[in-house]
């Protein structure tokens, strides 16, 4: 089994920063992808940002982009998303996740295998 704990939520103002946490432990596998997903009151879960533990290659959803950054320390298996510019709008509960696919860069949650429990994040206007 794999567990998945984010860190790092909390209350901000807009135009804040924060900065997320995801360490996995358990099972390990040699080639994967580690996502972040938000999940705001009332709306679908969406994909954010993912990064492949491989190489590093980075996929960003549009309407984060020049503003949040994904990055990994495989020594620690711990996947970062720091937040800046933060709005109003990204409030919501965010998850990591791990993909065991091996082809492709995951952006759908469907294309992910392990969980986190989530952590809040509020941006106040």
């Amino acid at each position: 089994q794999v567990q998945l704990v984010e860190s790092g939520g909390g209350l901000v103002q807009a135009g804040g920063s924060l900065r997320l946490s995801c360490t996995a432990s358990g099972r390990t596998f040699s080639n994967y992808a580690m996502g972040w997903f938000r999940q705001a009151e009332g709306k679908e879960r969406e994909f954010v940002t993912a990064i492949r533990w491989n190489g590093g290659g980075t996929s960003y959803a549009d309407s984060v982009k020049g503003r949040f950054t994904i990055s990994r320390d495989s020594a620690k298996n711990t996947v970062f998303l720091q937040m800046n510019s933060l709005r109003p709008e990204d409030t919501a509960v965010y998850y990591c996740a791990i993909s065991r696919r091996i082809y492709i860069m995951p952006r759908i949650s469907s294309d992910y295998d392990y969980w986190g429990q989530g952590t809040q994040v509020t941006v106040s206007s």
